[in-house]
């Protein structure tokens, strides 16, 4: 469903992602863990076509990145953490809409698309209300139905309950699950050890722009001999820096 090879990604002389290698299956949630400036956010940006790859390949549903855009934009969503950038001049509806239409549906199925988002994320009472003034709960809910309503096959997940409340967290994990039910590939990325021992069927960790390891849980916590993740991954880390 997706896979990359080698990826690589130089900013000028800066390696950012390093010769990364990873897979991801239908109906899968790999983990992508690492700390801040490890290279997360750089690799699901070149998976969604925006950025460049500098070397390697990915492929997404059998589709070239680099060589067929076009062809991947239709076939992933993407939601990422921190600001969800969102039109705040349009109301949730027209937000929604506008990128249904990007993705090339026509205006009956992005009429019936987001009435049943609407209806699946409780959003009647303010779908034609301008998002400007929504909580954060709310925006999120919205950036969810955006980034699902063409109905893709590749979910690309950036931190996405950063700033996030319990209850607007709450409904993340049981839209990812849902994804995951629905056969969907997911990548996932998070500092939350929790979320990803929750949500996650693997993990790939890494450092510096270079795979650092990779595999289950349940692999990881019986390969070095610990039954908390957050210790395996900090020693891990630490490991590097000595």
């Amino acid at each position: 469903m997706l896979e990359a090879k080698g990826l690589t990604k130089k900013f000028k002389k800066t390696v950012v992602v390093d010769n990364f290698s990873f897979n991801v299956s239908k109906g899968e949630v790999l983990g992508l863990l690492g700390e801040n400036g490890a290279g997360k956010t750089t690799t699901m940006r070149m998976l969604a076509t925006m950025l460049k790859i500098t070397d390697g390949t990915a492929t997404i549903c059998g589709h070239d990145v680099s060589k067929e855009p076009e062809e991947i934009r239709g076939k992933i969503g993407i939601l990422f953490g921190g600001e969800v950038g969102l039109y705040d001049r349009l109301t949730a509806r027209e937000n929604i809409e506008y990128f249904a239409k990007l993705n090339g549906l026509s205006d009956d199925e992005a009429k019936k698309n987001i009435k049943a988002l609407c209806d699946r994320l409780e959003m009647e009472e303010y779908i034609d209300k301008r998002v400007g003034k929504f909580s954060r709960g709310m925006k999120q809910k919205v950036a969810i139905a955006r980034s699902i309503v063409h109905d893709p096959e590749v979910m690309l997940f950036d931190e996405p309950s950063t700033g996030l409340d319990v209850t607007a967290v709450r409904l993340i994990h049981e839209f990812i699950l849902e994804c995951k039910n629905q056969n969907k590939a997911i990548v996932f990325s998070s500092h939350s050890m929790s979320e990803v021992e929750k949500l996650c069927d693997r993990v790939v960790i890494i450092h510096k722009g270079k795979l650092l390891e990779q595999g289950t849980i349940e692999e990881l916590k019986e390969k070095y001999k610990n039954n908390d993740l957050e210790q395996v991954f900090v020693d891990l880390i630490g490991g590097e820096h000595e």
